[in-house]
């Protein structure tokens, strides 16, 4: 069975490593078709087609889009996009405009908190005002010696009810999946097990995202345990999405599941690739 990762992140949005360099751990690690779907942003697509093109490894061009529902902050996958659509790049440049003020409110928090200098810090990390996000402050926080892992930085500051935590009002999930779709792609619900909603909201987003043109939700996720796989397999099999597969890479040392080493997807779904000529 072909080793599929659709689920990675470069130094364009919140990863450590560059997008061709993403592209050559996922080549030796086994990775057999990948995809780089970097936060609100494509423009590393160009260099990791590139890469994944001189390595023979195929490619699938992706973006992973911020939404807010029901007050939570979702994320949903689009693959087979094309990265020049003008709809899709209006949309994400919009999503992505409200980042800097949420930064530096983010900041003024952790000053309170005893952290200085925080924005200016998550700075260095991000490059780019607009694309700067929790992750970048908590690699702040982490080289100032105030937490020793990602993890710990999640668990006392940037969440809900801690320091540092603002919520942003992102894009919608009808927007999202309709700048996916208008794209030529196919929109996923990223990773469901990471949110907190009861039985009831769950269902309210699937049927939703359904009836918007979503087709495939990540069964198999380095942001899901091993008990949630078989969970939303059954999820899949419920509502008739088909099963995407991804490490959610960030880097080495900061992901929970390396490139090439997530287990297969359940027997009982159908893959998002099942009918893709690649």
């Amino acid at each position: 069975m072909r080793n599929f990762d659709l689920h990675c992140h470069s130094n364009v949005s919140d990863g450590l490593l560059a997008p061709a360099t993403v592209a050559a751990r996922a080549k030796a690690r086994g990775v057999d078709v990948w995809a780089l779907t970097d936060h609100d942003e494509v423009s590393g697509i160009p260099e990791a087609r590139a890469a994944a093109a001189a390595l023979d490894l195929p490619f699938v061009p992706g973006v992973e889009i911020s939404i807010t529902w029901a007050g939570q902050t979702v994320h949903i996958v689009g693959l087979r996009i094309d990265e020049r659509n003008e709809e899709l790049l209006r949309g994400l440049a919009s999503t992505r405009s409200g980042r800097e003020l949420r930064a530096r409110e983010m900041a003024e928090q952790l000053a309170a908190a005893g952290i200085p200098d925080a924005f200016e810090g998550a700075l260095r990390y991000a490059g780019n005002p607009d694309l700067i996000s929790r992750t970048h402050f908590a690699r702040y926080i982490i080289d100032r010696g105030v937490c020793h892992d990602v993890p710990a930085v999640f668990r006392n500051y940037l969440i809900e009810g801690k320091p540092g935590y603002v919520p942003h009002r992102w894009a919608t999930l009808a927007q999202a999946v309709g700048w996916i779709t208008g794209a030529g792609g196919v929109a996923i619900i990223a990773h469901p097990g990471r949110y907190k909603f009861d039985a009831m909201a769950y269902d309210a987003l699937f049927e939703e995202f359904r009836r918007l043109g979503g087709v495939a939700i990540e069964v198999v996720t380095g942001s899901h345990t091993p008990d949630q796989y078989g969970e939303y397999a059954k999820v899949a099999q419920r509502y008739g999405f088909l099963a995407s597969r991804g490490s959610d890479f960030h880097g080495p040392g900061e992901s929970r599941i390396d490139l090439g080493e997530l287990p297969a997807l359940p027997a009982s779904v159908t893959p998002v690739w099942h009918d893709w000529a690649i």
